[in-house]
């Protein structure tokens, strides 16, 4: 399909999307938790699609913290207003969208049993009952920014320096550059907003200035890191903010002669489990849901996913035996479970 049939498709359903909307109420936008550059993006183009068409304004809503520099900085510089989920009675809203994520999936708070209406997601389809009357579910997109982007393409509307700032960073970060899962609308949209893009505020959030704190979790993390011929497994123990779990997924994943990187670390009660690969062949997505299995929630793409896994219990001993168990059945899954590990670094 064209670039000019996709939208064409597109407008006819954001059309009626919209047409729904506007009989109705306020509107609320609600994100996974611990949002990313895609969840931030995408949930501030939906409401400028919102005030845009039916001039109606619309609250983001998130759980969890941002603590990853680039997001913070993300928020902060393209004004991005976002409100804690906790604080809001969600039955004021006759509107919930959900981006990024789906109902019954674990990476979000909503209470169970919330009506959502209007689901834009990339992530593969889960066998939810509340799927949502406007349920616009792409698996063959790389990212859910590029979803709304074409949504307002569809209505011929005008996308100013921060928004086209906030969806050319998400797909950057989401596609490493369009060189992870990209696909060509991905490609396509990449191209056309990086003139309108504002190149000084993506510096900064490229470049954002770190925390001590971050330069210890680190530290930690190559000093627990472990090597399984092509698998790398780091456990991060206890950590300040959620999204670390992902970024040193994605970091250690560069390391000479891995394919597969898998990090682990504990916030707030929850493990936070984070999987990254270079191979196209491995469907990391359906695997990390077999490594939680009946212990917790996971899902994903093919060379990225992710896993939480709720009330682990409050004892650095119980803790550790549920890191070998997730690394024993990841293993069992890649078929290395007779791989003697090595550190990464030496020990002292």
């Amino acid at each position: 399909m064209t670039s000019t049939e996709r939208i064409k498709q597109t407008k006819v359903y954001v059309d009626e999307l919209l047409t729904w909307v506007s009989g109705r109420g306020k509107i609320l936008i609600v994100v996974h938790d611990n949002p990313d550059p895609d969840c931030l993006a995408s949930a501030y183009a939906l409401r400028h699609l919102f005030i845009m068409t039916v001039n109606r304004q619309a609250t983001i809503a998130f759980s969890g913290m941002i603590g990853r520099g680039e997001n913070l900085t993300m928020a902060r510089e393209l004004e991005i207003p976002i409100t804690p989920l906790e604080l809001l009675n969600l039955h004021e809203y006759p509107v919930i969208c959900m981006l990024d994520t789906q109902p019954g999936t674990g990476n979000n708070s909503m209470p169970p049993g919330t009506r959502v209406h209007v689901i834009v997601d990339h992530h593969p389809r889960h066998p939810s009952k509340d799927a949502g009357k406007w349920a616009d579910i792409r698996e063959e997109y790389g990212v859910t920014a590029t979803i709304i982007y074409e949504y307002l393409l569809s209505q011929g509307i005008t996308i100013n320096s921060n928004l086209a700032t906030a969806l050319f960073y998400a797909i950057k970060s989401e596609t490493q550059d369009l060189g992870r899962e990209a696909n060509l609308p991905d490609r396509e949209a990449y191209l056309k907003l990086f003139p309108l893009a504002n190149k000084r505020i993506i510096f900064l959030i490229t470049h954002p200035k770190l925390p001590v704190e971050y330069f210890m979790m680190m530290n930690s993390a190559l000093q627990h890191t472990r090597i399984y011929d092509t698998l790398l497994v780091s456990n991060l123990h206890e950590i300040s903010f959620p999204e670390v779990v992902a970024e040193m997924a994605d970091f250690l994943i560069r390391l000479d002669g891995i394919e597969t990187s898998f990090c682990m670390g504990h916030y707030a009660g929850s493990m936070i489990i984070s999987i990254r690969t270079t191979r196209i062949d491995l469907g990391l997505g359906t695997m990390i849901r077999r490594v939680v299995a009946d212990l917790g929630s996971g899902g994903g793409h093919g060379m990225t996913a992710g896993g939480k896994i709720n009330n682990i219990p409050d004892d650095e001993e119980a803790i550790g035996e549920l890191q070998e168990l997730l690394t024993a059945r990841l293993l069992a899954e890649l078929g290395k479970s007779g791989v003697t590990p090595r550190p990464l670094l030496p020990s002292n």
